[in-house]
């Protein structure tokens, strides 16, 4: 590993490399384009003090099972996107704060004034520049207590693939070692290679966008980004989960059908934000299934996979359903909805999008949930399952986990909690001002915790003040 640094004020910056560079260059897939050049945010708040250059040693030697972090983004002759293995390095700041450890949690979300705990990179700055694809900030607060904030660019690795890399970094800090995962994106150009079906359409949850149209899409994400979209955060706990399923069971009592508690919440947020959004009974409501497809293809993407291996579904209801069916059978549209992600979908999925690619048209490419996240889809993203709270540098696993504010509306990310929470879950959910605005009834915590005993109803907690205007 190696480190070079610059001071500045109460922060020193680090380049921290792995020391070894094999000048490979890995060809990013249409999975990974299709995501963009996006950076991920994801902080973590640790009790006790973590200590920098132990974190920048064991982070340049997980760095050499890694080296595309390391590396630096270039734009291939046929317009493609590829990483350099270059070994030009990760920015790592550290940085020291006057002010003591705030008591996070899901009370007291960090998310605003979250950015200055992160050191960014420029998104739109990044193909053939020197611009990191991963970045660090470790922040020591007064009388004691580290967050470590972390982006690392969308275009090489999904949810699943940003911890396992986490995971490997914390397991070689501790000198437990980590695997070397597998880079190989030659895996998804052999799905698609494979596929039997038809392949000339990407389903109804792709589409090829006029640019006329990706520039209004985008224009409304930036309106998002100032203010027009604020985030709320609130818990479930175990107990209160236990319920929802136990009653979503008892709707399909005698049909020999079965759903999980991660379908049984995410049918309960769909139906309360089916009701916040209040659209007319004969309106089309969508759900916006995200799921890593790794487990669907049948061993043809490695489970080490390190890159973008996620896909979508969208079921459907009028808006009249949604209100007036039990949650057992809407938990049911979303169990089935899941498993409409088979081995020939994606396939002829990943076909769609390399003809797209080969036909110089995959920049056009996007999601119909991204697209319809203004009017009819609530979209969920269910991490719950991801290791946030086992990230552990020696020093203990953080006690709080969180993420700056979404500027997508009607986005909604399940995440887990600590240990000590006993399996509860933390929502975390994008709504427009005027939804937001809404919410100050107090009714509406009450229709979130409808299945929650009176004295564990967790309140409906706002980015910032100004949401409560």
């Amino acid at each position: 590993m190696t480190a070079s640094a610059t001071e500045s004020g109460a922060k020193r910056t680090f380049a921290v490399r792995a020391g070894e560079a094999s000048g490979d260059r890995i060809r990013l897939s249409v999975y990974d384009m299709l995501i963009g050049t996006v950076y991920t945010p994801r902080v973590f708040f640790y009790r006790e003090t973590l200590d920098g250059e132990a974190l920048r040693a064991s982070l340049g030697r997980t760095l050499r099972n890694f080296p595309i972090l390391a590396g630096r983004m270039k734009r291939d002759p046929d317009g493609g996107l590829s990483v350099l293995c270059d070994d030009a390095g990760v920015r790592f700041v550290e940085a020291h704060a006057s002010v003591p450890m705030p008591d996070y949690g899901p009370r007291h979300t960090a998310k605003k004034g979250l950015e200055r705990h992160l050191s960014h990179a420029m998104p739109f700055w990044v193909v053939d520049r020197d611009t990191p694809l991963f970045t660090v900030k470790l922040t020591h607060m007064k009388g004691g207590g580290s967050i470590l904030g972390l982006t690392m660019n969308h275009a090489v690795a999904d949810g699943t693939s940003y911890m396992s890399f986490l995971e490997s970094w914390a397991r070689e800090h501790r000198g437990l070692g980590c695997p070397k995962p597998s880079h190989d994106r030659g895996v998804i150009d052999a799905l698609a290679a494979s596929a039997a079906g038809d392949t000339r359409t990407g389903g109804a949850h792709l589409t090829v966008m006029e640019r006329g149209r990706k520039a209004a899409f985008l224009g409304r994400i930036l309106r998002g980004s100032l203010g027009g979209v604020t985030t709320v955060t609130t818990r479930f706990t175990a107990a209160e989960l236990a319920t929802i399923k136990v009653t979503a069971m008892a709707d399909l009592a005698g049909t020999e059908r079965w759903v999980s508690t991660n379908d049984a919440l995410t049918a309960h947020l769909w139906k309360v934000l089916g009701a916040l959004h209040d659209r007319p009974d004969t309106s089309e409501e969508r759900l916006g299934l995200i799921a890593d497809f790794r487990s669907f293809v049948g061993g043809a993407v490695p489970d080490d996979y390190w890159g973008n291996a996620v896909t979508n579904t969208r079921p459907r209801m009028t808006a009249a359903e949604l209100r007036s069916r039990p949650l057992g059978e809407v938990a049911v549209t979303v169990r089935a909805a899941h498993a409409e992600n088979t081995e020939e979908r994606i396939r002829e999925e990943a076909a769609f999008l390399c003809a797209e690619r080969d036909a110089g048209r995959l920049k056009r490419v996007m999601t119909t949930m991204a697209l319809d996240s203004f009017d009819s889809t609530v979209a969920i993203n269910n991490w719950s399952k991801l290791p946030f709270y086992s990230i552990d540098f020696g020093q203990g696993t953080p006690f709080w986990y969180d993420f700056t504010s979404m500027v997508v509306p009607w986005t909604v990310h399940i995440a887990p909690t600590p240990a000590d929470q006993d399996g509860a879950r933390d929502v975390h959910m994008a709504l427009p001002r005027a939804q937001v605005r809404a919410l100050q009834e107090p009714s509406w915590a009450g229709r979130f915790h409808h299945y929650a005993d009176s004295g564990e109803v967790f309140p409906l907690t706002f980015m910032d003040a100004k949401a409560k205007q």
